[in-house]
């Protein structure tokens, strides 16, 4: 099992009144690729900013392999940050570019060199040594920004939202050459994005965050199929999320129909909240389904049709590869197993903050 690298604990962040992160707490594997998830203003961006020194907590602290970093300069840390801005300097070539930081650390001439032919050939740029920053492309300032951090053999590459500035099919270029840098390397990867496709892609772990409060950590998989509230399941991907009633162990009322499930714990009776993706639901003939309704929306999506279906008074929304035109009646299915049952926030301060067990 791969050992803690670094353990964030119970950092708290102010501006003024603004609470930003309010006592969180996080570690981070060796040789992970771990996403910092969220809208704007979750926070993300402010803790990858006092993990790499740029920013001070008002309280808590960082250790990194045992040692407490929490109030050394960036510099002093083995810690390398890649900007969504590349802060690249227009009036070097790349060459000097990628050598700025081993040129402050006294390096020698022959090793500098060498390093950076190793990393222009890591980020599949050779032979561009001596070319100026504004005359590559967006995707290529991003690859030698990711060079200049990774000659000075950083044990952590902090990046954020390093693709945002991208067009769609480099962004996805990208997401690839960033999982192969990574394995390359053998190095951590901290990555901050609001982009869950994103996420999803790349991430050995997944932190969601919203209003300053983690909400859930877990590989794509588990954020995914298992969101643990209504905020996550929300956020990552499309969703049906319906207020319904636990009936017992394995039995849930949606909508005033009783739908079959595998969640057990919930109590008799009690409010929850279902969720059922819509690629879950499976659409039959009218007599085949446990509920019914009309196709009310047809739109295609390439990959499949996403649809929506108004049954028992909701809209329900359907991603499937068969198409059902609008004014369809159909049955509607879904597997026990791809039923979520998630506990109701009592109050408006759980809904941004899950309790850690």
């Amino acid at each position: 099992m791969a050992k803690k690298l670094i353990d964030m604990i119970n950092i708290s962040k102010s501006y003024g009144d603004n609470l930003v992160l309010d006592e969180l707490n996080l570690y981070i594997k060796e040789n992970e690729f771990l996403t910092l998830l969220g809208p704007s203003g979750c926070g993300k961006t402010t803790l990858l900013r006092i993990l790499g020194g740029f920013e001070t907590a008002n309280e808590g602290k960082i250790i990194f392999e045992g040692n407490d970093i929490t109030n050394l300069a960036p510099n002093k840390r083995q810690l390398n940050t890649v900007f969504q801005k590349y802060a690249l300097f227009s009036h070097m070539s790349i060459a000097e570019n990628i050598a700025f930081g081993l040129k402050i650390k006294g390096k020698s001439k022959a090793y500098i060199n060498d390093k950076i032919k190793y990393a222009l050939k890591l980020v599949n740029l050779d032979g561009y040594e001596n070319r100026t920053p504004d005359s590559l492309s967006g995707g290529q300032q991003q690859r030698i920004a990711i060079a200049r951090a990774i000659v000075n053999e950083p044990k952590v590459l902090l990046l954020d939202e390093p693709l945002g500035a991208l067009d769609l099919k480099l962004r996805q270029d990208m997401q690839y050459e960033l999982i192969r840098l990574k394995n390359e390397l053998g190095i951590t990867f901290v990555y901050v994005t609001h982009d869950q496709e994103e996420a999803l892609t790349m991430s050995d772990t997944i932190v969601v965050m919203n209003q300053g409060y983690i909400q859930q950590i877990g590989t794509p998989e588990d954020i995914y199929n298992e969101p643990e509230n209504a905020f996550v399941a929300d956020f990552i991907g499309d969703s049906n999320i319906l207020p319904a009633t636990m009936v017992e162990d394995k039995l849930v009322k949606i909508l005033g129909v009783n739908f079959p499930c595998v969640d057990t714990g919930f109590g008799r009776n009690k409010p929850v909240d279902a969720v059922i993706r819509p690629e879950d639901i499976d659409l039959v003939k009218v007599d085949e389904g446990i509920m019914q309704g009309v196709v009310t929306h047809l739109i295609f999506k390439g990959v499949h049709y996403e649809m929506e279906v108004t049954a028992n008074n909701y809209k329900w929304l359907v991603h499937s590869t068969d198409m059902f035109p609008v004014g369809t009646e159909v049955g509607i299915k879904v597997d026990p197993f791809d039923i979520q049952i998630m506990k109701k926030p009592e109050s408006e301060d759980e809904e941004a903050v899950i309790v850690e067990e």
